[in-house]
């Protein structure tokens, strides 16, 4: 099992960093290693959403559902796919800096083999991905990304804020 938890303070409103992670379908345009997002079904508060995710020869299809409460919490439960399971949560909330973002992750692979590989990486592949999300809110609403980092876990962000080539 792979567990990540980190809290940062963006300067930018819940709403906006909300409708910037729920906005899944541009998740291939920043985010390192997502290939392809599609969302399969929409109704009030929630989406049905499929994300290929690939690095070199490995590239993987899953299934989400995504669970919506605007604009203050994003919950992903994986359904379909490589994963034992996958529980994601992003929480949004006011700060004196704009707004505070809680995100944790929590997801084991079915094969060992992806398990394995994954493990070795897995922190710096989190906060390169938790980086990509910064940059994006930047380039959306126009700011410059100062954001003050609190109880993350695993090595720092050195240089994250680059896309994977």
């Amino acid at each position: 099992m792979h567990h990540h938890k980190e809290s940062r303070v963006l300067p930018y409103t819940p709403t906006q960093i909300f409708d910037m992670v729920a906005d899944i379908e541009k998740y291939p345009d920043f985010l390192p290693w997502c290939t392809n997002a599609l969302i399969v079904e929409r109704k009030d508060g929630e989406a049905i959403a499929d994300l290929r995710i690939g690095y070199g020869p490995l590239h993987e299809t899953y299934t989400s559902k995504v669970l919506l409460e605007r604009p203050r919490k994003i919950e992903v439960v994986g359904i379909k796919g490589p994963f034992k399971f996958l529980d994601n949560v992003w929480e949004f909330s006011r700060d004196k800096g704009g707004c505070k973002v809680d995100f944790t992750i929590d997801f084991a692979f079915k094969s060992f083999l992806l398990q394995t590989m994954m493990g070795a990486v897995f922190h710096r592949a989190v906060h390169h991905m938790v980086a990509s999300f910064e940059a994006r809110a930047a380039e959306l609403y126009r700011a410059a990304p100062k954001a003050k980092r609190s109880g993350t876990e695993g090595s720092s962000l050195r240089g994250a804020a680059r896309r994977a080539p």
